[in-house]
């Protein structure tokens, strides 16, 4: 069977969710896209590789890399392969000692993991072409999770830059790991950093 390779496009919730989160993949050679609802958890998982915010502990995922490095096994591929009822299914696949092998995963659980791992991932036909969305326009990029806003800041002198503002306020969100309000600063850096490039 030859599968589709897709890339992630973004992580959305909204508040009627409940507290889950659409992950949205996009087919590289085309312009379906693939929701799949997963977890708050699985998504800070994935949104903290995707900003690349290392957090002070490993999580799940970092441990279950830690675990393919120990074993010297390489994860070589993710593919969603089935939707039953449903409910997506994956397989993490990989090479160990001369030979190949798979595991069964949630999609969530596998694309956390292969985000960390550098590894393709790919999606059965069928499954795109039951779930597949076609996307109406070629706008992409990651829409970000969606934070609470009017939080109380962390007091900062009042000499210190905007920049250098948020800069403290993201060291205290990664202490706390409060890696929601980290990725949302985080893109706020960036912003501020390239306007006053240009300037």
């Amino acid at each position: 069977m030859n599968f589709i390779r897709v890339r992630i496009i973004g992580l959305s919730t909204s508040p009627s969710s409940g507290g889950a989160y659409a992950l949205v993949l996009g087919e590289e050679d085309g312009n379906r896209r693939l929701p799949i609802i997963i977890g708050a958890f699985e998504a800070q998982a994935i949104a903290l590789e995707l900003e690349k915010i290392q957090p002070p502990r490993p999580m799940t995922h970092d441990l279950l890399r830690d675990a393919f490095d120990s074993m010297q096994a390489n994860v070589t591929e993710v593919v969603i392969d089935e939707l039953r009822e449903g409910t997506f299914f994956a397989k993490i696949r990989y090479s160990h000692d001369g030979g190949s092998d798979k595991l069964d995963a949630r999609p969530s659980d596998a694309v956390a993991l292969a985000v960390r791992v550098d590894a393709p991932i790919f999606v059965a036909p069928g499954v795109l072409e039951e779930a597949g969305i076609v996307a109406d326009d070629d706008g992409e990029g990651m829409s970000g999770l969606a934070t609470e806003e009017g939080s109380a800041e962390e007091e900062i002198s009042s000499d210190a830059s905007p920049l250098e503002r948020m800069e403290k306020q993201l060291d205290k969100a990664i202490e706390e790991e409060n890696y929601e309000r980290a990725a949302e600063l985080r893109d706020q850096i960036e912003q501020l950093k390239s306007e006053q490039s240009q300037n």
